[in-house]
């Protein structure tokens, strides 16, 4: 299967995407709002997350509008157009039954192209079989506890923790490169050295994250702490220590032990702002940036979690890849001319 080349439609204006592209932007592809788990602080990529619905059945997500076709289709274009990280998101990816046909359909892609898949990590183990047939690059699974409690706290579920890091374990048994994120916040403020223990015992890398403000987690502002004191435990471990703030999306501090990669996300480090966000409203509470396109399962595509006003509708070219490409880079470049 060869590797298709660049669009070259020529009244377009590629220029804006193949600039986020080359700043390290993300086409993050959502393949179901549903998730097995519920963690409290869920934004969903900017759908009506499983906790708020669990607590408001009324208050649902949208309906699933793409087949696997129009995921392949769509992610083939747009990575013929210049885009170059794929992240696979949810909810949870593996809780949807498009996750097969669609991972194990992937567009053939360059070497500078890379397919991530973004899982919770319970239901990797059934799966297992399948995903080690797929081009996925790699595997990041959430950790956001290390025990029982912390999970039922922060997931209200009663799974175990111990299908989230067999999960772990069988990733790690077909793929290369897994890696772990975890989210700072007090319910599991007690059990981050011991998350990163468990990453570095097992090399895996492991990025920790500040919490991002959504208008679904705004009661829970409490539970947002620093990562400062993780930053000054790290300093103990390892002199090597730098931070990165080339790119889109917020600045990390990076910090490698023996050889692991341990990254810091938080708002200390700057983000990457395009004209759109100079009059936006919501601007004051936002600090990420402009570093992700999402595409839904409803058929949209959006450049920012926080304003649902700025999403674009894909349906209708769903069957067109070059005219889907070409809206999406033209809909980029009004976005960061500020004339959405």
């Amino acid at each position: 299967m060869t590797v298709p080349s660049p669009l070259v439609i020529t009244d377009v204006d590629w220029t804006a995407l193949r600039n986020f592209a080359t700043l390290r932007g993300q086409l993050r592809v959502s393949l179901t709002p549903r998730c097995n788990l519920k963690c409290w602080f869920c934004h969903n990529e900017g759908d009506v997350p499983p906790p708020f619905t669990h607590m408001n059945r009324e208050a649902q997500p949208r309906s699933r509008e793409l087949v696997a076709d129009d995921y392949v289709t769509a992610m083939g274009s747009l990575i013929q157009a210049g885009l170059k990280r794929v992240y696979f998101t949810g909810g949870e990816p593996l809780a949807s039954p498009l996750a097969r046909p669609v991972l194990t359909r992937l567009p053939a892609h360059a070497p500078d192209v890379s397919y991530t898949l973004i899982t919770n990590g319970t239901l990797v183990r059934a799966h297992q079989e399948w995903l080690a047939t797929t081009a996925l690059d790699k595997v990041k699974v959430s950790l956001h506890y290390i025990s029982d409690e912390s999970l039922q706290a922060i997931a209200h579920t009663r799974v175990g923790i111990d299908a989230v890091l067999d999960g772990i374990e069988a990733a790690r048994e077909i793929f290369e490169r897994v890696e772990l994120n975890t989210l700072l916040q007090r319910e599991n403020e007690h059990e981050i050295l011991p998350i990163l223990d468990f990453a570095l015992e097992r090399r895996l890398p492991v990025q920790f994250i500040e919490l991002v403000d959504t208008d679904f987690n705004i009661g829970r502002q409490s539970s947002a702490v620093s990562a400062q004191g993780l930053i000054e435990h790290l300093r103990t471990l390892t002199r090597e220590e730098h931070v990165e703030v080339a790119g889109v999306g917020q600045g990390r501090r990076v910090f490698r032990i023996d050889g692991v990669e341990i990254d810091v996300i938080h708002r200390d480090l700057g983000r990457h702002h395009v004209g759109q966000c100079g009059t936006c409203p919501v601007r004051a509470k936002c600090i990420e940036g402009f570093w992700a396109l999402r595409l839904d399962h409803a058929g949209g595509v959006q450049p920012c979690l926080l304003r649902d006003d700025l999403r674009l509708d894909i349906l209708p070219l769903r069957t067109d890849p070059e005219a889907l490409a070409a809206a999406v880079a033209a809909h980029i470049t009004s976005f960061t001319e500020g004339t959405l």
